[in-house]
């Protein structure tokens, strides 16, 4: 082998082309993800302007390509020459990496997206970007094709107003996906919302009319901001307080909301945001808050004499039991770090908003002792059944160690002992997991079946979740206890590819959703690993001779239909099956649709939004019926109806 490493080896990738040689460096992927976050990335220079105050309102529209155009009033980006560059200000801010506003404090006090590099990229990665600025009197466009100007920036027009407005088709040579989901988009601009309380967000998406002859459109404003958004997220569950507690505060330019309210369920939501960036890995502002909640009510309890009866230990869990809570810090510098770049590193943050919830829950707490005392109830409730809950985490670790192994019986393991090319398949029905025993591959394919539906965790306190046996088989399979502290560690996970497997008809989907909801709140970092997915087995099977197509859609189902029919009527020689069942099909039928790693399609399961995935599960598996009977009537059309 030569070596030719020397100086020519070096490549220096100009302009924007290093983006395009790898997009997922800078949006994550090139995926269903990576095309929404355009769209997040523009929407973000129109907030920034937002936050410095010169911006009310945004106006996002899909249009009938799949482009998508954002609008807003703020200043309009600057289109003068650059002193330095020597060309438009606009061409700069579009063209070069790490050029914006928002390095300058002056300009920008804070801001979010990808600090600097977003629009840039946007317009790297798209096909086509076209921008029209209004300031100064005149209204100024450009126009790109995968990041290279067309021609110089220049004026068309004359206008009294002020503002951006970028239109931008994702390039096909890029992304693996073009079309938007409209509910997606709706998510994320009604977070913004409620994060920066007082703008304006209209999304209008104008690809195809609904049964008005209207093009569906939503306006997303919030007066309250947090507080409004807690109750959004906490609008399917019974809340123990009147109104959410609200506080505010600035310290060392770093400035703190948080708004929380208790309720009647068991599980701790809280969500984090550091310049209108979703931290899903916490961080430091997210330590501050929950020091600064345990020493306050801590205190606030004993010094009020009401602890004094309780006779279990009472810790920092207890206090977040049926807690949702929203913690929004605005930080001048913010350093990133974590897994996914999204948990904040800086250790001055941890203090500051400790100091600020501190000072106001205390305020709270004194001058609202009956709210007061119905919150320290829960928290006694909390820990009592949390002692439950460890007697019985500890029976089924008791049961673990008697049975050698560690694995539950019905567990048929795969030989393969590296979790990282192992697979545990999750299969419903006794019947099914038969077959799918019989027709996996033992070297890497473990398969547990399950009986029946399991325990909606929704709805069950800690204790009652761990006496159930399907799940106590689940645990036992993932290897997830340790014995030493007597918690769950992820880290000993025994699988790293989790496939939930159910027949597709009601029934499975139903369960699909008690499997889903049970990661969700007990092992949601399973589901940020990447861990989790649902196998999609085929609907139908079109059989003509001795030839038959395999189809996951009607349309397949249509087009196989056609392809077998050749000159023939289709309609005189169909012979069609639908698979209702996993169990309708033999070992070899189902490894070769649903379980062989070279055919098979897996569905991955990811959190775009972990405050709206929380609503979400919440209305699905809650008590409240008629959130649930709305959500069922809006999606109706999705829905596949068998007869």
């Amino acid at each position: 082998m030569q070596n030719n490493y020397g100086a020519d080896s070096i490549q220096v990738l100009e302009g924007l082309e290093a983006v395009r040689k790898r997009p997922a460096m800078y949006i994550g992927d090139i995926g269903f993800k990576g095309l929404h976050h355009l769209v997040y990335e523009v929407v973000d220079n129109s907030i920034d302007e937002a936050l410095a105050g010169y911006c009310q309102n945004i106006f996002v529209t899909i249009n009938e390509d799949n482009s998508v155009t954002v609008q807003d009033d703020g200043r309009g980006i600057p289109v003068a020459i650059h002193s330095t560059e020597g060309r438009s200000a606009l061409e700069v801010v579009m063209t070069v990496l790490h050029a914006g506003g928002k390095f300058d404090k002056n300009t920008y006090k804070v801001s979010g997206g990808l600090h600097g590099v977003g629009v840039s990229c946007v317009n790297a990665l798209s096909e086509y970007l076209k921008v029209e600025v209004e300031r100064d009197g005149g209204l100024f466009v450009q126009e790109y094709e995968r990041g290279n100007p067309q021609y110089a920036v220049k004026q068309i027009g004359n206008s009294t107003r002020t503002g951006t407005t970028t239109t931008f088709k994702p390039d096909y040579q890029i992304f693996t996906t073009l079309v938007y989901n409209y509910d997606t988009l709706a998510s994320r601009l009604r977070e913004l919302a409620f994060l920066n309380r007082g703008i304006r967000i209209t999304l209008t998406d104008r690809r195809e009319k609904d049964d008005k002859g209207n093009y569906p459109s939503e306006v997303f404003h919030s007066e309250g901001g947090l507080s409004e958004f807690v109750k959004y997220l906490d609008a399917n569950r019974t809340p123990l307080i009147d109104t959410p507690i609200y506080m505010e505060g600035e310290r060392d330019m770093v400035s703190v909301e948080v708004a929380l309210q208790y309720n009647s369920t068991y599980n701790e939501n809280v969500h984090s945001y550091v310049n209108n960036i979703n931290t899903i890995e916490g961080g430091t502002h997210v330590s501050g808050f929950r020091r600064a909640l345990t020493r306050t009510f801590k205190n606030y309890a004993e010094k009020n004499g009401l602890f004094s009866k309780v006779k279990v230990e009472i810790t920092g869990d207890d206090f977040r039991e049926g807690l949702t809570a929203l913690i929004s810090i605005k930080v001048p510098e913010p350093q990133f770090e974590g897994q996914t770049k999204t948990k904040l590193g800086n250790s001055e943050v941890a203090g500051i908003v400790e100091g600020v919830v501190g000072d106001k829950l205390v305020s709270f707490l004194e001058e609202n002792p009956r709210q007061a005392k119905t919150i320290i109830e829960k928290v006694v409730l909390a820990a009592t059944a949390r002692n439950a809950a460890r007697k019985a985490r500890e029976l089924v670790q008791r049961k673990t160690a008697l049975t050698g192994s560690g694995l539950p019986g019905k567990l048929a393991d795969c030989s393969n002992k590296d979790p990282e090319s192992s697979e545990l398949f999750l299969v419903e029905g006794d019947s099914a997991g038969g077959t799918a025993k019989q027709g996996r591959n033992r070297a890497f394919q473990a398969i547990m079946p399950l009986r029946g539906k399991i325990l909606n965790v929704e709805k069950a306190m800690e204790y009652k979740i761990y006496d159930n046996e399907e799940i106590k088989n689940i645990y036992q399979a993932l290897g997830v206890f340790q014995k030493e502290n007597k918690e769950l560690n992820i880290d000993k996970l025994r699988y790293h590819k989790i496939v939930i497997m159910c027949d597709a008809d009601v029934d499975g989907s139903h369960i699909t959703t008690l499997i889903l909801t049970f990661f969700f709140r007990q092992m949601k970092d399973l589901i940020e690993r990447g861990y989790i997915y649902i196998a999609t087995p085929p609907l139908y099977l079109v059989k003509r001779g001795n030839k038959s197509v395999y189809c996951w859609t009607d349309d397949q189902r249509d087009a196989a239909i056609k392809e077998l029919a050749g000159n023939d009527d289709p309609n005189r020689v169909v012979n069609v099956q639908r698979y209702k069942g996993l169990g309708e099909m033999n070992a070899e039928q189902l490894w070769e649709t649903t379980m062989n790693p070279d055919k098979r399609i897996l569905k991955q399961v990811t959190i775009d939004s972990a405050a709206e995935a929380d609503r979400i599960f919440s209305m699905l598996m809650g008590d409240d019926v008629e959130p649930r009977r709305e959500f069922i009537e809006k999606h109706a059309k999705y829905a596949r109806i068998d007869i």
